[in-house]
């Protein structure tokens, strides 16, 4: 039986470990720099596990966290004023224009007024003079008006394409995750919305790896990131390229196939073939032979159902996938 302070340190480690994961979903952007000092402050605690050794990271977490949180904010601050920025650019441009107008329109005005005062001339002469006068302020206004509009169309289109450059990146990054490269967990519900509203048929299967802490402990969280992106790997290739994969939280993954729950409960067990296969990950001694277990929750889309309905659907399978096998046959 653990010791009291044993359970303590498990306990305190593993919010650590929950604190990372949960800077990864609030802004993957500076997430790195968060979790490699937590992973710093865990390893100290390694060196002195002991309560005053706890109390000691205490206010390091604090100050940690206070100081990740304002850079978060000053982070989303930045891409805001970046939007702002664009719509001050639009803003200048018309208001830009609506000068130019009036600007052209009075020299237009000039021009002609002066032409329709020629007509009054009687000296051929003098009449063809203020003609070639008219006609180079005239040619003089339209090409300066063609340079002028091209180059402000050409300014505009620039921004245009820079902020659309931000755009795609800033989607990019809301639908892929961060360590994996799967889809995140806002991508593919949205996905799954989408099929709702079309009526597709499909089935979800839900994928939770288990003691995945044990493998954090025992090898470090950087062979656990590792091991993560190799999983999920695997999980994409093991799969059609039809079907949606994506990483739904911390260690549990979601794939979302075409058609009934046969087809997914066969997709299952497929998948279970490989799960338990061993994992060669590089490791702070060399390389780690790894080997996982995980249970996989499977449920199909019915008429009426939601999203959220869906999922707990699913959750509520790998639940029972978690029990013990002899568990499972008593009841």
């Amino acid at each position: 039986m653990l010791e009291p302070f044993s359970i303590l340190l498990s306990a305190y480690r593993g919010l650590l470990a929950d604190i990372g994961e949960c800077g990864e979903s609030v802004c993957p952007d500076l997430s790195t720099e968060l979790k490699s000092s937590l992973i710093r402050i865990d390893e100290e605690l390694g060196e002195h596990s002991d309560v005053p050794g706890i109390a000691r990271t205490r206010c390091t977490v604090d100050d940690l966290l206070q100081d990740w949180g304002k850079k978060t904010a000053r982070h989303y601050l930045d891409k805001a004023g970046e939007v702002k920025d664009l719509l001050l650019v639009m803003a200048r441009t018309a208001e830009s224009l609506g000068h130019k107008d009036d600007r052209y329109a009075h020299q237009l005005d000039s021009v002609t007024a002066q032409l329709k005062s020629i007509a009054s001339f009687d000296d051929i002469s003098k009449m063809r003079v203020s003609l070639e006068e008219s006609a180079r302020q005239l040619t003089s206004s339209v090409a300066q008006m063609s340079a002028e509009n091209k180059s402000v169309i050409d300014h505009l289109r620039a921004e245009v394409l820079t902020y659309q450059a931000k755009l795609e990146k800033a989607n990019h990054l809301a639908s892929c995750d961060a360590l994996t490269g799967l889809g995140s967990r806002l991508w593919i519900e949205a996905r799954m919305q989408r099929r709702i509203e079309a009526g597709s048929s499909f089935s979800v299967l839900m994928i939770d790896i288990k003691e995945f802490r044990r493998v954090n402990a025992e090898f470090g969280r950087m062979v656990g990131d590792l091991l993560l992106k190799e999983f999920a790997r695997e999980l994409r290739s093991s799969c059609r390229l039809s079907s949606l994969v994506a990483r739904w939280t911390g260690v549990t993954f979601l794939v979302v196939l075409d058609g009934a729950a046969s087809t997914a409960n066969a997709q299952a067990e497929r998948l279970r073939g490989w799960i338990g296969r061993p994992y060669l990950i590089p490791g702070r001694p060399g390389h780690a032979s790894v080997r996982l277990d995980a249970s996989i929750g499977c449920t199909e889309y019915r008429k009426g159902d939601t999203v959220q309905g869906i999922l707990e659907r699913a959750d509520a399978a790998l639940c029972i996938g978690r029990e013990p096998a002899e568990q499972r046959r008593t009841a």
